[in-house]
C-alpha cells in the first residue's frame, strides 16, 4: 500500500474546486493512456460539492464521459430517488449534466429493487467481478480514482469503527446498525478499497481534525480508525481544508492554498 500524501487547501470551497480539477486531470490522463477510466464516488457535503464544481467548469468537456465507469463506495439502503441516497446527490450535482453511458453507471440497488441489503451487496460484488480484468489480479477492478469522505469518527464509506463490516473480507457488504441514519447501508470493504490504484480521502471542517490525525498515524488500526485503512496501491492522497488539517504534525501536509 502507498504512503499517504497530504495536501491542505484554504477552506472547503477551495478544496472542492481543487479536487474537481484533480479529478478532471486524472481522468483525462488515464483515458489518454488506456481509452477508458473508472471513478468511485462518495457522498457528503464536500463530495457532492466536488461533483458540482466539475459540472460548473468548462474543463469537464476534456473528459470523454462515455468512456467512464462510475461506481460508489457506499450507499444508503433506501429507494431509488430518495434524497438521502448518494446516487441521488451525485445525479443532481453532475451525472445528469454530462453524457454518460447508462450501462457504465453502476448503482447499488435499494429496497425498491425487491432485494434485501445482503442481496444488493452480493449483486454489486458480482458486477465488480464482471468488470475486473486479468491485469487487476483479483475479483474487483483496480479503480483509477476512489473518492472517500471521512466522518468525525474516522469512518470511510460505511465502514464504522468496530462494526462487523470492518472485519469482512468480501468485496461488498451489507452494513447493519450504522450509528448514522439510515441504519442499513451497502459498502465496499477494505479489500476492494485497497485494490484501487489511487485513493483520495477528502475532508473538511474542524470536527474532522482529530480523525484526520488518527488516520495518518502509523500505529492506528483500521478496525477502530477505518480511515487508516484507506490506502491505494499506487497513491493515497488526503485532501483537506485547513480546519481538518489543524491537528496533523507540523510539516506533514503541503499547503496548496495560501
Amino acid at each position: 500500500m502507498s504512503v499517504p500524501n497530504v495536501v491542505v487547501h484554504r477552506d472547503a470551497d477551495v478544496l472542492a474546486k481543487a479536487v474537481a480539477a484533480r479529478i478532471i486531470t486524472r481522468l483525462v490522463d488515464v483515458q489518454s493512456a488506456r481509452g477508458s477510466a473508472s471513478l468511485v464516488l462518495t457522498g457528503g457535503t464536500v463530495g457532492i460539492a466536488t461533483l458540482a464544481a466539475i459540472a460548473a467548469t468548462p474543463a469537464r468537456h476534456a473528459v470523454d464521459w462515455r468512456k467512464l465507469d462510475i461506481w460508489w463506495g457506499d450507499e444508503r439502503f433506501l429507494p431509488t430517488g430518495d434524497k438521502e441516497r448518494n446516487e441521488t446527490g451525485a445525479r443532481e450535482a453532475l451525472l445528469d449534466h454530462v453524457d454518460l453511458d447508462p450501462e457504465r453507471v453502476h448503482v447499488m440497488r435499494g429496497p425498491d429493487s425487491g432485494m434485501t441489503a445482503e442481496e444488493s451487496a452480493d449483486a454489486y460484488a458480482e458486477e465488480l467481478r464482471k468488470a475486473a480484468r486479468p491485469e487487476d489480479h483479483g475479483p474487483v477492478p483496480s479503480f483509477d480514482v476512489m473518492l472517500l469522505g471521512m466522518g468525525p469518527d474516522a469512518h470511510v464509506a460505511s465502514l464504522f469503527p468496530g462494526n462487523p463490516a470492518v472485519y469482512d473480507t468480501r468485496p461488498v457488504v451489507a452494513v447493519h446498525g450504522s450509528p448514522k441514519p439510515p441504519p442499513v447501508r451497502i459498502s465496499l470493504t477494505f479489500s476492494t478499497i485497497q485494490a484501487s490504484r489511487e485513493v483520495w480521502v477528502v475532508a473538511a471542517g474542524e470536527e474532522k481534525a482529530g480523525a484526520v490525525r488518527l488516520a495518518l498515524a502509523e500505529d492506528s488500526g483500521r478496525m477502530q480508525v477505518p480511515a487508516a485503512g484507506a490506502r491505494g496501491r499506487q497513491r493515497t492522497l488526503f485532501l483537506l481544508d485547513r480546519a481538518a488539517a489543524a491537528k496533523i504534525p507540523p510539516g506533514l501536509g503541503r499547503i496548496a492554498s495560501p
